[in-house]
């Protein structure tokens, strides 16, 4: 495995690299050619170049642009797509470059880098003027134990995820939000949707073990996560994907209103809140059971059943941040 250094300066010599683009974001097929033509132009060359119009085959697409031991992979797309490739990219000799096209751009969000398409090209122009570094932040590992009937497509029961691992109405909202309203209206179609769901929606109990000590807890969403933003939100001001943290939180309590203000409260102040916060329980291994067992949303895909484990694997992942960005 070679130093950060090292793989920095193998990309701004020109080292291998391939782009990875979900046409089917909110914002890829309309920026899909002038992103390629922004990042020839400020000197990235590439290899092999990726228009992802199915993205069930990502996971395939993937495995193919590994065999070309590229030393930088660019992906563009929104955190399902950015997840895929954190996945296989976990514990590899690879950088990964993130282009912001997605509704929400969590972990891009996390990683401090600019939504805005000029500014993201020239980040990831390591090596040159406004160009950015080589960091490497942490990742997730998520095991279920629970029953996998009902898992849904990709229910796998271990997985690397880069940003939030959620139980409750989160998981439903994402089952259920329109695309076409994703596309048009960007990150309120998700309040949108769990507006609609809430009045129906029960309350779990949570049994939350950390370091053999148990908390148990009712509400209607549970959330841990790596990153530091939930729906394109700060969950903290000392939140990061590089501090060895999980941050483990909930949404409020077992009466639906809760939950509304609750999430209110998060949108709003989550860049004053600390992790230091009784509302949140930080770790590096958790485990969960939930009553009534409950389908997990890992980064947006259903990846098992209650009771789950969750790991932090601290420095797992290269990619490429602006220079500001602080790299434990």
């Amino acid at each position: 495995m070679r130093s950060k250094t090292e793989l920095e300066s193998a990309i701004a010599g020109g080292g291998r690299a391939a782009l990875v683009i979900n046409s089917r974001s909110r914002r890829g097929r309309r920026l899909f050619g002038r992103a390629r033509r922004m990042l020839r132009e400020a000197g990235v060359e590439f290899v092999h170049v990726f228009p992802v119009t199915d993205p069930t085959r990502l996971r395939e697409l993937f495995a193919d642009v590994l065999a070309m031991e590229p030393d930088l992979i660019i992906v563009g797309g929104g955190d399902g797509t950015v997840a895929e490739a954190v996945g296989h990219l976990a514990h590899r000799d690879i950088a990964l470059g993130v282009i912001p096209l997605g509704t929400t751009n969590n972990f891009a969000r996390s990683l401090e880098l600019p939504l805005n398409l000029d500014r993201a090209v020239q980040t990831l122009a390591v090596g040159r003027p406004g160009g950015g570094k080589v960091a490497d932040v942490d990742v997730g590992w998520f095991e279920s134990t629970g029953d996998p009937q009902g898992e849904g497509p990709g229910g796998d029961r271990e997985h690397i995820f880069a940003n939030m691992v959620s139980l409750g109405l989160s998981v439903h909202v994402a089952e259920k939000v329109p695309h076409t309203l994703k596309r048009f209206v960007g990150r309120p179609a998700y309040a949108l949707t769990a507006a609609r769901l809430l009045p129906s929606h029960e309350a779990f109990t949570a049994r939350i073990t950390i370091d053999g000590e148990t908390v148990e807890l009712a509400t209607h969403q549970l959330n841990i996560a790596n990153g530091a933003h939930q729906s394109g939100q700060r969950i903290a001001r000392d939140a990061s994907p590089d501090d060895r943290l999980l941050a483990v939180y909930r949404l409020g309590d077992e009466r639906r209103l809760r939950l509304a203000s609750a999430t209110a409260r998060h949108v709003l102040t989550g860049q004053w809140r600390s992790l230091n916060d009784d509302a949140f329980l930080t770790t590096g291994h958790v485990e969960i059971e939930t009553d009534p067992p409950l389908r997990v949303d890992v980064d947006g895909e259903i990846r098992g059943r209650t009771p789950v484990s969750i790991r932090l694997h601290g420095n797992a992942l290269r990619v490429i941040v602006p220079q500001t960005f602080v790299d434990t």
